[in-house]
């Protein structure tokens, strides 16, 4: 379970260790690895990229896929992203329980780390995701 404690560990940093709203840590990683699995609502992690690519922002997501360092993001530039509190990122909202202002803090901490981690090879995966987000979905069910 590596990839998976990596992730874990990822988002307990992010959150400085506190307990969301929604159900935590879990609820986060359930929301952010349906956004990103194959056939999510969201066009998962290819519809991300397009989504980066039209805000201008596709080098910061190429970064966190390719090989090199992880270029930062804001809030306010991922909540433009992910559509605001009308988009992907009010429904990740609902999902967890979290505000939009407090969710978009911590996926810009959060969604470089997991999508380098998930793109270890320095590129996206053909496929998308896929099983493997079908995999940690299923695995972050029991943890609590």
């Amino acid at each position: 379970m590596g990839l998976l404690d990596s992730v874990v560990g990822m988002l307990g940093a992010a959150q400085g260790g506190q307990q969301g709203a929604g159900g935590g840590n879990a609820a986060l990683i359930n929301a952010v690895v349906g956004m990103l699995a194959n056939g999510s609502q969201q066009g998962g992690l290819g519809g991300l990229v397009q989504g980066f690519e039209k805000a201008g922002l596709g080098n910061v997501i190429g970064s966190w896929i390719g090989s090199g360092q992880n270029m930062p993001i804001s809030a306010d530039q991922l909540s433009n992203v992910l559509g605001g509190a009308g988009g992907t990122l009010g429904q990740l909202a609902q999902q967890t329980g979290l505000s939009h202002g407090d969710l978009a803090g911590q996926l810009s901490q959060l969604l470089p780390e997991v999508i380098d981690k998930l793109t270890p090879q320095g590129q996206a995966p053909q496929g998308g995701l896929g099983d493997m987000g079908s995999l940690l979905g299923s695995l972050l069910g029991g943890q609590r």
